[in-house]
Order: structure tokens, then C-alpha cells, then sequence
């Protein structure tokens, strides 16, 4: 585990880095703070900042992290999701990651009803790759106008170039703040409207902070450096009066096992079994468990815990495969969560719903739907944690991506794909071999050997945590020992908005 750190964090430096030295050093020298560096200012002192999809763009041509940073901080006693541009990677421009990313992150601002502060710092679009990011682009600014409608309040603090489609994220956010001297806030820059209407312009008559403070009224606060633009940016958040619904959450007890003790659970060989009581042992509040059904379905664990003082229910696979009971038991288990109103934590280390004749005929596809089924129709908030295998129609009974989780986050250990890499491998070997022999061609033994081994190289790899949260599949690849700490930080921002279940499935095939 600590080796699969070890690489993950040599990918997450890069993000840190941004653009490098060299354009760190240079966008210093012009008086200006980093992404990271504002953030740190922006943020109450002593307070923890989970980021999130740090390593959008992972394995692309793109740099690490999508040119932007993302995260939930706390701004004057209020949880906020902050989203900064990095000026030092290709002057913030965004690529496709940053707009996959961005718009996951506007996501989890709707979903959980989080205050959005924007750090704007970008050149626009990256145009070469225009043809990628220019339609799906269009819901950046869809998302600002519904997050207002919705009365979650969105506050742009501009640092430099807001320019071209840019312009609209000051131009849709609820309260705006630019620098003097600093802030370029146009929908076309000098050259272009030279070029479109013959006009002579300069920067500040035609974007600059003071005309748009001055003259259009764009600008709501007047900042003199980055520093007062982040003063005023606080002061912004002290005054929305901002509430939580935190009606459930009870006094904080430490679990009674060290968080060390979570590096070594799951095993290098994931075909080996573990038992995932010795994480909840580690996460709950006073290693407190109050397990439901303990007898019945025993390779799913079900039942009550608190994280920090939010209560939680947890589904969490114990021997992988998932069979009819373990459906049954699942699908009671979510009604229970929602006639409770209680979060639930799913915890992946499954290779998905048993095959064969014996459970076919025992009704294992009417079983995994009514799990599936509860799964979609469930209300109360989902976070998933990737932390084995996490294969086939169980990824999405256990609540993948496709399926809302508010939070997805993985361990180092965890691998995702349609089925285990040899599995996938051998099943491609056998159809090609059974389809030369019912063709009556000649079956090349050896070629064939040569594919299966390349196919299961290639989900091996596409598998990889480090490869789907490089496709914003996840939230973020976290440190099992930080586990706790995280799933706190992501209960505590779901409490921001109501928390309420449902009595109304679909029709469970019985």
C-alpha cells in the first residue's frame, strides 16, 4: 500500500507544481499569487481543504490536475466548494479534463448545496482542442445560472484575463470582485476588435476592473491587490448568513484503533478475501458497529455507524461475489436507510453477482435488479469507497458513478472494470477459438495466446485508479489512513442541503 502511495503521490506533485518552476517564477515576478496560494489565503487558518479530482487528466497529453484546483474549504465558518483557475498551466486555459472537471465540481456544489467561489485567472477555451470542449463547455455556464436559481450563492473573485466565453463567469455569478489594474474582463480583446469593427481599444477602457466597477456596473467590489480581493471575498461569504441542517450529528469520539492499521487490510492479491469490519473498526466513531443481519447474506456487511458524529449506514462487500441474499439483504437494508433518513457509505470489494445454472435458476438477475433498483431510487445522500475490485453489475449495485454517489473515492488498492482482467482475457480467447471451429477455419493457437495476453495488459492498466481518476470517474485517490478524516469532510458538506429518503421504488421483481 505504501508503495501504491508512493506513485500516487509522485503524480499528485505534478498537479501541485502546476506549470512548473519557471512559470511559477514568472507569474511571481508579476505580483501574483499562485491557484494554491490564493486558495491558502482565502481559506480559515487551520482548517482542512479536501481537494478533489486532483488528478484530472491523469495518462492524456494534458497536465496533471486540469489547470484547475478544486476543493471543499471552510471561509468564514462556512463549508465552500473553491474553484481556482491555474494561471501558470498554459495561462489557465481550459482544456477538455478542465471542463470534465469543472463540471463535476459544479455538481457537487447543486447536489450538496455548497456556496461556489471562483478563482478566475484564464486565457478561455484551449483552442486547439476547441472542437472537444466548445459544446460541452456550454454547461459551465448553465450550472452558474441554475446554482442561483437555486439560491447557492456564486461569487467570482477575477485575478487577471477573464476573456471571450470567460467573461460569463463573472457575468452569471451572484457577487463579483476585480482588481484594479489587474482584472480584463471582455468578451473581445483589443486585436479582435481592431480586427471585427475597425476600433481602437486599450485594455482597462475596454475590460479593465475600474471601467466595469465605473461605467457597465459588472464588478461589485473594487479590490486594490489580490490580497484585498480575497479580504472582500471573505467578508462576501461572512454575510450570506448561511445555515446547515446539522440536526443529527453527535459529540466526535475517536475509533478505538489507529488509522495505521488501515495500510495493511487488503491484501496485494485481491482474490485474497478480507474482512471489511477491520476498516469500519477504524473509521466509526468509538469503533461503534451495530451490524443488521449478521447471519444471513454473510459476504455483504450491513449496518449503523457515526463518522465524526454524522450517522451513517454502510454496505460493504466482505468475500466479493455478491449472491441472491446478499441482494435481498442489500435492497432491505436501503429501504431501512431511507425510512430512517440516513447517508449511506458504500464500501466496493466486489467482483460482481454469482453466475452458473444453480444461481441462474435460483433468480440471481431478479435478485442484483432489486438491489439495483433500490440503489437508483434511493434519496438519502451516497458516497462510494473503491477500496478492492469493483467489477461488472456490482460496481453498479454497490453505486458507481453512473449512479450519483455525491462522493466517489478510492484507495490505491481499488481496480474497476466490465470484469477482472483474466476473466475479460479468457473470454475473448474462448469466442474467438469457438468461432474459427464452428467456421471450420484454422484456430491460430499461438497468435491468439499473444492477444489474450495483450487484452489482459490492456484492463489490467484501464483498471488502475490512478487511470480512472485521471478520467474524473473518482473524486480523488485518497490515503486509507486519511479514510476518517475524508468521509468526514464529505458527510459534513452533504448536510448543507435536506436529508431526507424515500418509500417510493420501482417495481421489485419478487
Amino acid at each position: 500500500m505504501l508503495a501504491s502511495l508512493e506513485e500516487v503521490a509522485s503524480e499528485t506533485v505534478k498537479a501541485v507544481a502546476g506549470g512548473g518552476p519557471r512559470y511559477v517564477e514568472r507569474h511571481h515576478e508579476r505580483g501574483k499569487l499562485t491557484a494554491r496560494e490564493r486558495i491558502a489565503l482565502l481559506l480559515d487558518r487551520d482548517t482542512p481543504f479536501l481537494e478533489l479530482c486532483a488528478l484530472a487528466g491523469y495518462g492524456t497529453d494534458f497536465a496533471v490536475g486540469g489547470s484547475l484546483v478544486g476543493g471543499i474549504g471552510v471561509i468564514e465558518g462556512v463549508e465552500c466548494l473553491v474553484l481556482a483557475n491555474d494561471p501558470t498551466v498554459r495561462g489557465g486555459a481550459l482544456n477538455p479534463w478542465s471542463v470534465k472537471k469543472m463540471l463535476r465540481l459544479h455538481d457537487i456544489a447543486r447536489e450538496n448545496r455548497i456556496p461556489l467561489v471562483l478563482l478566475v485567472e484564464s486565457g478561455g477555451a484551449d483552442l486547439p482542442t476547441q472542437k472537444e470542449i466548445f459544446i460541452p463547455g456550454g454547461a459551465i455556464y448553465r450550472n452558474l445560472t441554475q446554482l442561483s436559481k437555486a439560491n447557492i450563492p456564486t461569487i467570482a473573485l477575477v485575478f487577471g484575463n477573464s476573456t471571450a466565453g470567460g467573461a460569463y463567469l463573472p457575468g452569471l455569478s451572484d457577487h463579483v470582485v476585480m482588481i484594479k489594474e489587474r482584472s480584463k474582463v471582455f468578451l473581445a480583446g483589443p486585436p479582435l476588435v481592431k480586427a471585427a469593427t475597425g476600433e481602437e481599444s486599450d485594455d482597462e477602457s475596454l475590460g479593465g476592473a475600474e471601467m466595469h466597477a465605473r461605467t457597465s456596473g459588472l464588478a461589485d467590489h473594487f479590490a486594490q491587490d489580490e490580497q484585498d480581493a480575497i479580504r472582500i471575498g471573505r467578508r462576501i461569504v461572512a454575510r450570506l448568513n448561511w445555515t446547515k441542517d446539522d440536526p443529527a450529528r453527535a459529540p466526535v469520539v475517536a475509533p478505538r484503533y489507529p488509522a495505521d492499521g488501515l495500510l495493511g487490510i487488503v491484501p496485494p492479491d485481491l482474490k485474497q478475501p478480507f474482512d471489511p469490519r477491520e476498516i469500519i473498526a477504524r473509521i466509526a466513531d468509538a469503533s461503534d458497529f451495530d451490524e443488521v443481519k449478521p447471519l444471513y447474506g454473510s459476504s455483504l456487511v450491513v449496518g449503523w455507524l457515526r463518522v465524526h458524529g454524522y450517522p451513517l449506514g454502510i454496505l460493504a462487500n466482505a468475500r466479493g461475489v455478491l449472491f441472491s441474499a446478499e441482494a435481498q439483504k442489500a435492497t432491505q437494508f436501503i429501504q431501512m436507510a431511507n425510512r430512517a433518513n440516513t447517508p449511506l457509505l458504500f464500501l466496493h470489494n466486489t467482483t460482481g453477482y454469482m453466475v452458473g445454472r444453480e444461481y441462474e435458476q435460483g433468480g440471481i438477475i431478479k435478485h442484483g435488479s432489486m438491489m439495483i433498483n433500490a440503489v437508483s431510487n434511493s434519496t438519502v445522500p451516497h458516497i462510494s469507497l473503491l477500496v478492492g475490485n469493483s467489477y461488472g453489475a456490482g460496481h453498479y449495485g454497490m453505486c458507481g458513478r453512473a449512479y450519483n454517489p455525491r462522493f466517489v473515492f478510492s484507495w490505491p488498492s481499488a481496480r474497476s472494470s466490465v470484469m477482472g482482467a483474466q476473466q475479460l482475457a479468457d473470454v475473448t480467447y474462448n469466442v474467438s477459438k469457438a468461432s474459427a471451429l464452428s467456421q471450420g477455419r484454422d484456430f491460430d493457437e499461438e497468435a491468439a495466446l499473444l492477444t489474450r495476453a495483450k487484452i489482459e495488459m490492456q484492463i489490467t492498466n484501464e483498471a488502475m485508479p490512478m487511470v480512472l481518476s485521471g478520467m474524473v470517474y473518482d473524486d480523488g485517490i485518497i490515503d486509507p489512513r486519511d479514510t476518517r478524516d475524508v468521509l468526514g469532510i464529505a458527510v459534513s458538506a452533504i448536510y448543507n442541503a435536506p436529508v431526507s429518503g424515500t418509500d417510493s421504488f420501482g417495481m421489485f421483481r419478487m
